[in-house]
């Protein structure tokens, strides 16, 4: 499980006293109990919900590394990027434009999709295959010019 991988590396981290992954995987881990305790879920998260919390957790990073810089704060937003960096390699890679043409393609082709009317659920069979490894505004944009003819 997701969970126990990133508990193994928080163990690893402090081992090899690497100060800044070990805080992170810790703030990770706490937010997973956090969303643990919110669903009243006696079990542990499945998969699913813990990589949720870890895209949540790499977002509010990537927002707060844009404001440090926006704010002339480099080092700062260094440190910002840094920890998101540790995060991203908890998450499945994101598509790349190729690989999200291609995917796009093929789930309008499947699903009859075709013209702009279909807008919501094109995007909806989109979204389920995409899986969050990607950008919601440029799968949006490319559904969009798909079903435009653009």
């Amino acid at each position: 499980m997701l969970a126990e991988r990133i508990q193994s590396d928080l163990t690893a981290s402090m081992k090899a006293r690497d100060q800044l992954t070990t805080t992170v995987l810790r703030s990770v881990l706490a937010a997973v109990k956090e969303a643990r305790v919110a669903e009243g879920a006696a079990d542990e998260l499945t998969d699913a919900d813990v990589e949720a919390v870890v895209k949540r957790e790499a977002k509010k990073r990537d927002e707060a590394a844009a404001a440090f810089a926006d704010a002339g704060r480099e080092e700062q937003a260094a440190k910002e990027r840094a920890e998101g960096e540790i995060l991203a390699r908890n998450l499945p890679a994101p598509l790349t434009d190729a690989e999200l043409e291609e995917l796009v393609t093929r789930v309008l082709q499947a699903g009859g999709f075709s013209s702009p009317t279909d807008m919501g659920p094109a995007m909806k069979a989109v979204q389920a295959e995409v899986a969050g490894r990607r950008d919601g505004k440029a799968v949006s944009a490319l559904v969009k010019a798909r079903l435009t003819g653009g």
